[in-house]
């Protein structure tokens, strides 16, 4: 049967399963998170190569530093602006559903939060520490740790200077290109995986905090996913329309990823599918290449909404009332401490560590409330990270004529059939 065949078809059916088998057997759902773990160390041993790879063909392909340099800047405008705009409509919607007012927390006490907290106060969130974080130690040492924005780093001035070298350098760009096409081989190999990691995952989350803590600060859960809905209809939505993409559309087209996304919580998991969809979606090689990378370190709307309504929800639950200078001066925090938010489980909570530390009228032990469905909250998180990303690079491409025109209308008439 065909549908047996499709990758979306299965990985459903292995969420549901995951969930199933961590309400029934507990124990043993729990213990089945060495899947998801195994399934995302996959795919994490593959994201630096790719990265790096990507990178190197599209500017060294390029050539013209100009362009490069307009396509970076204006990445990293749009995803200010609108992670910006993110931060901001969450702290607006916890303010007006107020979802911690009256919520007992004197279980907040007896929760472990050290690890969280160790993390946050170990890592220096300053801006100066984030821009000396991205220069590697040294210049293999980023591809073998794996670490994105330094591989980006070295990546982009690989890619410089053999632009700057020219035709000289094209014998080591296509050998680059047939390196890439191994490595995104591998990646459809792994992909293969996807449903085991997603059922995994799912198995753990449930056989971990139970079926109950579905219900467990539901309003929250509420206001978080509704937000991140509204968001991506109506932010995303009308910059999509603005440059002739129906957000819709483009959810359907990428709904292999998305799925992807839900059953393992990470959106790195989707990162090296995405940039072959974008590609085929008409964006250059190039860009996807730059865009792609540097937005999942600076464009995480889902992790900016979820940061500044778990840190409100907070404060409310804790009956700390907030002057709006306060509030604004919370919004600069996270405006800081989100960039250093990476598209793995848990990172989220660190971040919410960080941020709490740096502002101490919220009481840090609070993050505790939100440990038994951070995880069910980390989903919604990475698929508008996802989503975001996908749109940007759209966005981008188009904005500076890197759109495959004909062949984005050649995918619609294909898909339309």
């Amino acid at each position: 049967m065909k549908l047996l065949k499709n990758l979306t078809f299965q990985v459903i059916v292995a969420i549901i399963l995951g969930i199933i088998v961590g309400a029934i057997w507990p124990e043993f759902g729990a213990g089945l998170k060495v899947l998801a773990d195994l399934f995302i160390k996959l795919i994490k041993m593959l994201i630096a190569p790719i990265i790096f790879l990507t990178v190197v063909i599209g500017i060294g392909g390029m050539g013209d530093m100009k362009k490069v340099g307009k396509i970076g800047g204006k990445a990293l405008l749009y995803f200010e602006i609108v992670s910006t705009i993110a931060l901001a409509i969450g702290i607006a919607v916890a303010l007006i559903v107020n979802a911690g007012d009256g919520l007992d927390t004197s279980s907040a006490g007896d929760a472990d939060i050290s690890k969280y907290t160790t993390a946050a106060t170990e890592t220096d969130h300053s801006i100066g520490a984030f821009i000396a974080s991205i220069i590697p130690d040294n210049f293999v040492g980023a591809l073998a740790n794996g670490q994105l924005l330094p591989t980006l780093f070295a990546a982009v001035l690989f890619g410089m200077a053999a632009a700057a070298l020219g035709e000289k350098s094209r014998p080591v760009i296509t050998f680059f290109e047939q390196v890439s096409e191994i490595f995104f081989k591998i990646v459809g190999m792994v992909m293969k995986f996807s449903p085991i990691g997603a059922f995994g995952a799912m198995a753990y989350t449930i056989g971990n905090f139970g079926l109950k803590s579905l219900g467990n600060l539901g309003l929250l859960m509420a206001a978080v996913y509704t937000t991140m809905f509204l968001f991506i209809v109506f932010v995303l939505g009308s910059i999509a329309k603005y440059y002739g993409v129906n957000i819709f559309k483009f959810i359907a087209y990428i709904k292999d990823e998305i799925f992807l996304v839900v059953g393992t919580s990470s959106s790195e998991s989707a990162l090296p599918s995405l940039m072959r969809k974008l590609e085929r979606f008409g964006c250059s090689k190039q860009t996807v290449g730059l865009v792609v990378p540097t937005g999942y370190s600076f464009n995480l709307d889902g992790t900016a909404i979820y940061l500044s309504m778990a840190a409100l929800f907070i404060a409310q639950a804790y009956d700390v009332e907030l002057t709006w200078i306060q509030i604004l001066t919370l919004l600069g925090i996270l405006m800081i401490t989100s960039k250093g938010a990476a598209g793995v489980t848990g990172s989220g909570f660190i971040t919410l560590a960080a941020t709490l530390a740096a502002f101490p009228m919220i009481p840090v032990e609070g993050i505790a409330l939100l440990i038994g469905v951070d995880r069910f909250m980390s989903e919604a998180r990475a698929v508008t990270n996802l989503i975001g990303n996908g749109l940007a690079t759209v966005v981008v491409s188009k904005s500076e004529k890197e759109f495959d025109q004909a062949q984005y209308d050649s995918l619609k008439a294909e898909r339309a059939h």
